[in-house]
């Protein structure tokens, strides 16, 4: 079968091209802006890239089922001849991964507004430190799995992500209805995606969608200290819901969480008997439940009626090394230590701020923030923004990358005012190309009187200025 991909350069719609390849399909798509390393990791594996839409490309390519990525809408010249020539069928992303692959593998679906991929990258890792031959789809670059995506094998485990963003342009559902999980991990809910969903209300129906479609054999793992999600559980009747967190509620807990000079240890009990413990390079309580969250899945997984009796894996955790562009040390002298996070939400940056200041203590926080998602560039998130970056010493705010204008549009220097009036160093400059000398400009007063820590906040590029800025301060060999 010959499948063909518009929009194919994105991450899921390039590893989900790349698991298709490795089912033994032909593979083409079209993007635009086709850069490393999708872009190389599609060339090498035999998939056609073709540079740009074209309507008559379909016609000349004439492959057997076209996959419509979420960048495809009304007036996309491919999608628009399609549509007028009814010439082949053609399906969404979820709808693909669904009858082609997950209707025939034990699915482990992550979901939740924050952690999915690293959750995702911790299950996978976990499940092949057991043994096992799982197959994933990680919407990021995972450094302990050998890429992205695997398809795994008939009856085996598969761990994806379940994005709570919809579909397509013509099928508005969230993408995970689509997952067909047996072991659903829910990190935590909150508002996010406001172009799409209208409060929180709503993203809590969206979720309760995905959790109904969870069989009774299956399980529901989840953050049992998220308020937002507990009345959604405490609805659960279909089928096992095990809580994982601090609060007494919770099935399996986190004890004795510290931060540490390498990252920060934790152990965990079943219902009050000591599980396991790990002391590993990632930092903060909310990835200590990222973990212990996805350790629990392959738990139940390998034994679902006594999970507590499989080894907690205190071996595996302590040599995961993360995922990339997630608190990711670019840089590490004794002046300076520049990371970069894909934080795009305000409990992302608040949580990772938090995460920073307890391991670098020594040192002073420059935050620097490009709003671009589309809830970080409305006005809606302001306050709450102010209110993380306030947990660092300094702030430099980018400008907006894209929003719908008016009253909408997040004021970057107002936030920055409200930095100021709470005693933080804050500049908006106009231009990106302005954020380097005043990034520098924080780095070098830093400096002056203590060490600095330099940490990005982007979901997109930042106008290249991340390894720019790091690159500029490494030490020459």
């Amino acid at each position: 079968m010959h499948v063909y991909f518009m929009g194919i350069c994105g991450t899921a719609m390039g590893n989900a091209a790349l698991l298709m390849r490795s089912l033994g399909h032909e593979v083409s798509g079209s993007d635009k802006g086709i850069y490393p390393p999708m872009s190389d990791l599609l060339k090498n594996a035999g998939v056609k890239i073709y540079d740009g839409w074209s309507a008559e490309r379909l016609a000349l390519v004439h492959p057997d089922l076209v996959v419509v990525g979420n960048v495809v809408s009304r007036g996309h010249p491919e999608m628009e001849w399609l549509l007028d020539t009814r010439a082949f069928d053609y399906v969404s992303l979820p709808e693909l991964l669904r009858t082609r692959l997950l209707k025939r593998r034990r699915n482990i679906v992550v979901a939740g507004t924050h952690g999915k991929t690293t959750t995702t990258s911790i299950a996978a890792f976990l499940l092949r430190e057991r043994g096992e031959n799982p197959g994933w789809l990680v919407g990021g670059v995972p450094r302990d799995l050998p890429g992205g995506a695997a398809a795994g094998t008939d009856g085996g485990a598969f761990v994806i992500e379940g994005d709570e963003y919809d579909t397509a342009f013509f099928d508005k559902r969230s993408k995970f209805v689509q997952y067909l999980p047996e072991i659903l991990v829910l990190n935590n809910l909150e508002f996010d995606h406001a172009d799409i969903f209208r409060d929180l209300q709503d993203v809590q129906r969206a979720f309760s969608h995905v959790m109904r479609i969870v069989p009774r054999r299956g399980c529901i793992i989840a953050n049992g200290d998220d308020e937002n999600l507990a009345p959604l559980l405490d609805a659960v009747t279909w089928t096992r819901v095990l809580r994982v967190g601090v609060g007494e509620n919770c099935d399996l807990r986190i004890r004795d969480f510290r931060e540490t000079p390498r990252g920060s240890s934790f152990s965990l009990a079943w219902r009050g008997n000591a599980w396991g413990s790990a002391a590993w390079t990632q930092s903060g309580l909310f990835n200590a439940r990222n973990a212990a969250c996805a350790a629990a899945a392959c738990a139940v997984f390998a034994s679902p009626d006594a999970p507590e009796r499989t080894p907690f894996p205190s071996a595996p955790l302590e040599k995961f090394q993360g995922v990339k562009r997630r608190r990711e040390i670019l840089l590490d002298t004794p002046a300076l230590v520049v990371a970069e996070d894909f934080g795009h939400h305000p409990t992302a940056l608040r949580l990772t701020l938090s995460a920073l200041r307890e391991r670098y203590s020594e040192r002073k926080i420059i935050a620097a923030f490009e709003p671009r998602s589309n809830t970080a560039v409305r006005r809606l998130m302001q306050d709450a923004f102010a209110d993380a970056l306030a947990v660092a010493d300094a702030a430099l705010i980018a400008p907006v990358h894209h929003a719908s204008g008016g009253a909408e549009k997040m004021d970057t220097r107002e936030l920055a005012r409200t930095l100021r009036s709470r005693g933080r160093e804050a500049e908006a400059p106009e231009t990106l190309e302005q954020v380097f000398p005043a990034l520098e400009k924080f780095a070098d007063a830093a400096s002056s009187d203590a060490p600095a820590l330099v940490v990005f906040f982007s979901n997109g590029a930042f106008g290249g200025l991340i390894r720019r800025f790091a690159d500029f301060h490494r030490p020459l060999a």
